[in-house]
């Protein structure tokens, strides 16, 4: 007995040895785009995008004064963010619809797979909240609650749709129907020709009655073969059903357009006038502050009477590259005729919006420039994971590889790493502006050359980079590398043992990149870095540009 309890130690003792731990003290992020440095009234005023940086995608719903909005995660966990907001234009995060991973299973998909489009939707009949979406790996589904802020249901799966983008309708009289983007009966006439489709939802029995009818083929003005009407909403306005879609891709060509008709069913009248969003045609290439790609809209009515809209577009920094992924930007809408637009022909989009009776809240994280300081203080944690804010996401799977404890982030080294589809010990944070600074400051010290612990910036596991702290033939160093397809230090510095300090200064499209030992001074390790590998053009991603603490024991 007592060589087994010898043994027992022994073994307890080398498990410890083996943990390699990374400490990080805090994290800091400043925005500074030059398009917000222009004073607003923000009782009747408010900067566009209202939700700022790789928040792609929204749909919202209104219930009583409360406004409900989602957006697409991707192969981010917790799964689509909720905002909550009582104006359109200050919003509060409320957490996360999936956050369960028996609700949102992403184990192996790339960073741009998972989940694709959310859309939130609420019956008035039964009192409850949909929300219905795409897993990439696993295929659509919904889930549903009474009480978001109490947590939603497993997901219901629903075979009968193939394809992506469903979006619920709940009539009048609490009656279902879900539209969805899918492949054309009978096969395509063209490359991107795609239709909408539409399934009776039977409410009671949470499943699809029958079969779809092909209510939409190839979009609108066919003669032109449009490509990639996707993004379908119904919903209803007086006596007519209006069947709103995302139409011509998600880049430069990307729109809104819209139909009506006297049933969900059809037969559709087209609007003389659309698209009645989009940024594509007639503007100045050289405007200031551009805005490019809208499109992927959503409407809602505020009760009384006025309809407004959300949609994504982009913020370029040149040659339609951006790093900060598609935000989502408010607008009004303008009915004439009986139709809505959403914006005039040949506009540009404005930076700054107006709406009457705005209420300001105290501390804005989603728009315009701002900063913000995480001390990792437990008390901050909101509705975010375990002891954490809810700003920050895991990649892929959740896996419990850290600690919060005494003003620090505590991370268990894995062995997967920012190139693999594989578990990592990293936490991620969106990069919400153009210009801005993220800041943290390390207590690492690697036992080989295959451990790092440090900052890292990812698009894509192949697009990315990585400033930390590891060890070269047994030397203590501060590397950086970037990835685009391949990977290549770029720069490194032999450093002492002690904690470090590590920091990115990002200018568009060039970064500059720091690092200061403990007790001393900022040190640039590189300046001008070209950072168009994290923008979605170069990368062929779908994602903004995220802002990690990373660390792995295994880097290659």
């Amino acid at each position: 007995m007592k060589k087994l309890a010898i043994l027992s130690l022994s073994m307890m003792l080398a498990a410890g040895a083996q943990a390699q731990t990374a400490d990080f003290d805090y994290f800091k992020y400043a925005g500074n785009d030059a398009r917000f440095n222009v004073q607003i009234d923000k009782t009747h005023q408010y900067y566009n995008p209202v939700l700022a940086g790789f928040y792609p995608d929204p749909s919202l719903c209104r219930v009583g004064d409360t406004y409900y909005l989602v957006n697409s995660s991707f192969t981010f966990f917790p799964g689509v963010p909720l905002s909550t907001s009582k104006d359109l234009v200050n919003w509060t995060p409320a957490g996360h619809v999936l956050t369960r991973q028996s609700q949102v299973p992403l184990k192996g998909q790339q960073v741009s797979a998972g989940i694709f489009a959310p859309a939130i939707s609420y019956n008035k009949k039964n009192k409850t909240f949909y929300m219905i979406t795409t897993n990439v790996g696993a295929g659509n589904f919904f889930v549903k609650s009474k009480d978001p802020s109490k947590g939603w249901s497993e997901p219901i799966y629903l075979k009968k749709i193939d394809g992506i983008d469903p979006s619920f309708f709940f009539d009048d009289n609490g009656k279902g129907y879900i539209v969805h983007n899918g492949p054309v009966a009978g096969g395509a006439d063209y490359e991107g020709q795609r239709a909408i489709r539409c399934f009776e939802f039977d409410v009671k029995g949470d499943s699809i009655k029958g079969d779809f009818k092909e209510i939409l083929r190839g979009g609108t003005h066919v003669e032109a073969r449009p490509i990639w009407i996707e993004g379908p909403h119904l919903f209803k306005k007086g006596k007519f059903y209006y069947l709103m879609c995302a139409e011509g891709g998600t880049g430069g060509w990307h729109s809104e357009v819209i139909l009506r008709a006297k049933n969900p069913m059809g037969p559709w009248e087209e609007c003389p006038n659309n698209p009645i969003l989009t940024q594509r045609t007639g503007l100045d290439p050289n405007r200031k502050d551009p805005v490019s790609s809208a499109g992927h809209a959503d409407i809602v009515e505020d009760g009384k009477g006025n309809w407004w809209a959300v949609f994504l577009a982009c913020r370029p920094y040149e040659e339609d590259m951006y790093n900060t992924g598609r935000d989502t930007y408010l607008l009004p809408v303008t009915w004439k005729n009986g139709w809505p637009e959403i914006l005039a022909k040949n506009t540009p989009i404005s930076t700054i919006g107006e709406k009457a009776g705005l209420k300001p809240t105290e501390k804005n994280e989603f728009s315009g420039n701002f900063s913000y300081v995480d001390n990792f203080d437990t008390a901050d944690n909101g509705a975010g994971l375990k002891d954490l804010n809810p700003r920050w996401m895991f990649l892929r799977d959740f896996v419990d590889c850290y600690k919060v404890e005494n003003g620090k982030l505590k991370f268990n080294l894995l062995p997967g790493n920012i190139y693999k589809r594989e578990p990592m010990s990293a936490i991620w944070a969106r990069q919400q502006h153009g210009t801005f600074t993220a800041e943290t400051e390390i207590n690492f010290t690697p036992r080989n050359d295959k451990e790092i612990a440090g900052l890292a910036l990812l698009q894509k596991e192949d697009h990315n980079f990585v400033l930390g702290k590891t060890m070269k033939k047994g030397k203590l160093m501060i590397t950086l590398t970037r990835a685009e397809k391949n990977n290549a230090t770029i720069a490194s510095a032999p450093i002492k043992a002690g904690k470090l300090k590590l920091k990115v200064e990002g200018h568009d499209r060039y970064y500059d990149f720091y690092y200061a030992e403990e007790g001393g001074d900022w040190q640039l390790l590189a300046k001008g870095v070209d950072a168009s590998n994290l923008s979605t053009q170069k990368s062929g991603g779908f994602i903004g540009a995220c802002i990690g603490l990373y660390a792995s024991s295994n880097k290659e």
